[in-house]
């Protein structure tokens, strides 16, 4: 197997995980306060850089500037365009004192941001700068993390390369802590009962979403999924490749696990015919019109 597919089974690294997590919620609602709404909150999320992880530059009154987790030197770096930096240590902290940390590193460059300070999507939220609880960081199993978004980001940027209709960049969401492309029909979805703000806007238009994530919650493995939403009658009997995928009834959404991905012959192969194969189940099944969505193969 490569190693542009390490392993990387959540039990080794939660805590290390669950103290990232919040990390990049911190540098995740810098950018949703210095960034215009754009639609389906796709203003706020990080991306893979060459280094780990970016918000990409912001604005700041008459400057930029750009917050980087690198993760093989193993700092968050924040640059402006008038050349300035700084950069603090990724090392075992506590939650609260890479926020204090921060926010004065912020300061010191002349960006004032204020930033709203509990965590999101996360059971029990503790404010950040109260958080004491987070404080764990090894350095190995998240530079293997970053190897596995790289490779998945790779391989996500090939399956969008295919679709012509509106499609999300392939993106990192800090609230969920993971890597995402969604493909849109074209077609407004019926309103959510009971649905946020956030649900309301994400899920305002039909989609078909495909993504990796490290596996926190019941399942307890890193898996990649698919779900189309709102879900067709039928989908979770269709057929989908490769063998080892599956339909969860507990999450419904397709999964196939990260191991079986990565311990495949060929893992590209086997993550694309994933993707496409729960892609055209869904499309099918919704009566997407596909001739005028796809690209040729």
């Amino acid at each position: 197997m490569s190693e542009e597919w390490p392993p990387l089974p959540l039990e080794e690294w939660k805590d290390t995980c669950a103290t990232l997590h919040m990390w990049t919620q911190i540098a995740g609602k810098v950018r949703l306060a210095q960034t215009p709404l754009v639609n389906h909150y796709w203003n706020v999320p990080l991306y893979v850089s060459a280094r780990g992880l970016t918000t990409t530059a912001m604005p700041h009154d008459e400057r930029f500037f750009e917050m980087e987790f690198d993760f093989i030197d193993h700092f968050l770096v924040i640059r402006t365009s008038d050349g300035s930096t700084e950069n603090i240590k990724l090392e075992p902290k506590s939650v609260a004192t890479f926020y204090q940390e921060t926010m004065a590193a912020l300061h010191g460059l002349g960006l004032d941001v204020r930033i709203w300070k509990m965590p999101v999507e996360v059971p029990d939220p503790i404010p950040f700068d109260q958080d004491q609880q987070h404080a764990s960081y090894e350095r190995e199993p998240v530079e293997r993390l970053w190897r596995v978004l790289q490779s998945s980001d790779r391989v996500l940027q090939e399956f969008r390369s295919r679709f012509i209709g509106k499609c999300s960049p392939v993106h990192f969401f800090w609230g969920s802590f993971d890597l995402a492309v969604t493909r849109f029909s074209g077609r407004p979805a019926p309103a959510r009962d009971g649905a946020d703000t956030i649900t309301r806007e994400a899920y305002s238009h039909e989609v078909i979403s495909h993504g990796w994530w490290p596996g926190q919650g019941p399942l307890g493995k890193p898996a990649f999924y698919s779900y189309t939403a709102p879900a067709p009658e039928g989908l979770s009997g269709a057929t989908i490749r490769p063998e080892k995928a599956f339909y969860s009834n507990d999450l419904s959404e397709f999964l196939m696990l990260y191991d079986d991905v990565r311990t495949a012959s060929d893992p590209d192969a086997a993550l694309l015919d994933f993707c496409q194969s729960t892609y055209e189940a869904g499309a099918k099944l919704a009566h997407w019109d596909r001739a005028s969505l796809e690209r040729s193969l």
